[in-house]
Order: C-alpha cells, then structure tokens, then sequence
C-alpha cells in the first residue's frame, strides 16, 4: 500500500469513527420511531455511494465505448463492484427498519423495486465480467451500464412520480425537512461513507490495472513465443 493510499485509509477510518459517534450519541431519537431510526444514517449514505458508484461507472463506461481505453474500463469495473456492495447494504438496511416501522420487511412500490431490479442489473453486469470469455465483453458489459444508469434515475425520482410507502425526502428539492443535529450526523456519514467508497475503489482499481497488466504481458510473450 502506498503512503497516498494509506494515509486516504487513515482519513477514512477517523471520518467512518466520527460519523458512528454522531449517529449513535449525538443525534436526538426520534420521537416516534425510536432508535431503529438511526438506520437512516447508514441507509441513506450507503445510497448516495451505491449511485456515485454507479454515476462513475457510467462515465467510465462511456470512455471505454468511445476509446477502448484500459483505464477506464478498470474503473468501471472497480466501480460496478463497490457499487453493487453498497446497494446490497441498501437492501439489506432498509426491510431492517420497514419491519418494525411499517410490520412488514418488503412490499412492492416503485422505490423498493426499482432498487431490487438496479441491483440486478449490475450484479449481472458482475457476473457478465466474471463468467463470459468473449473477447467483446468489456463492450457488452459497457453497454449494460448504460442500461442501468437509467434505473439509477427512476430510482431517485420514483417517490417523486409515484405514491409509494417509502419515505418522502428529508432533505433537498421537496424534502420536508429534518431536524439540524439529525441533518448534520447525516452529512458525516455520507462524507463517511463517501470516502470508503472512494478508499475501496481505488484499491480494486489498482488491482485490476495490475491483472491487465499481466494480461498484457502474457499475451505479448505468447505472440513473441516466449515459453
């Protein structure tokens, strides 16, 4: 690990720390809904990452189709992942606070399912990835993404085009408003949040440039009939 690398790990444990303390200690409990609340301060971040992921991907993708550019299609690939764990945390956190708020763990509105099928999508963009030695695959996957990026959008605005019995926003365009300490122990976790996405990325980044590089040299021996 290179000191960049790890001085950006330090960084982020103290943030993620930080962020737990607020989260935990510091913001008020919510009145009717008690501490299963606080759900919310890594629901919510664990969105935000999972969509910049996403977001990321995207343009990354976009490069690779334009370019065929190695780096951007590491990228993409070091984002699609670190994308699905986050959604996957989404998924997992949010029938953990719907079961004791709502007495049910899932239903089927448009947020909800709209996450599930993103989801989907990019597990199977993964699984494209892993499993198909087509040597177009990179573009295929690429094209995917595209694909997906769309439901990224009806994700966030389903519960803007719909009725849904998934929570309104709290904050931003339409939010109806959240109290200061909650807003701001909110905030540290995305930023939290946020820097672990980019920590892992970057590691998984580096990591897949490093097996093209070995790709690459395989194939250069093979063609120059080296053993």
């Amino acid at each position: 690990m290179n000191k960049k690398l790890l001085l950006f790990a330090i960084i982020t444990i103290a943030l993620l720390a930080w962020a737990f303390r607020q989260a935990m200690y510091v913001a008020p409990t919510e009145e009717t809904m008690g501490d299963i609340q606080r759900i919310f301060y890594y629901h919510v971040p664990s969105a935000f990452a999972a969509f910049a992921c996403f977001f990321v991907n995207l343009v990354a993708s976009l490069a690779y189709l334009k370019s065929r550019n190695l780096k951007a299609d590491a990228v993409a690939l070091a984002t699609a992942e670190v994308g699905v764990i986050f959604c996957t945390v989404v998924l997992v956190t949010g029938p953990l606070w719907a079961r004791p708020v709502w007495g049910i763990w899932w239903t089927w509105d448009a947020r909800l399912t709209s996450t599930l099928v993103l989801w989907l999508i990019y597990v199977s963009y993964l699984l494209l990835r892993r499993f198909s030695t087509a040597g177009q695959t990179p573009v295929l996957a690429a094209v995917l993404s595209v694909f997906g990026s769309i439901d990224v959008v009806f994700v966030y605005m389903s519960i803007r085009w719909f009725r849904v019995q998934h929570p309104q926003p709290v904050m931003g365009p339409g939010g109806g408003g959240l109290d200061p300490h909650m807003a701001h122990a909110l905030l540290w976790n995305v930023l939290a949040f946020s820097c672990w996405g980019t920590l892992l990325v970057w590691m998984r980044f580096k990591l897949e440039r490093r097996h093209q590089q070995l790709e690459e040299a395989y194939a250069m021996r093979s063609v120059g009939g080296a053993p």
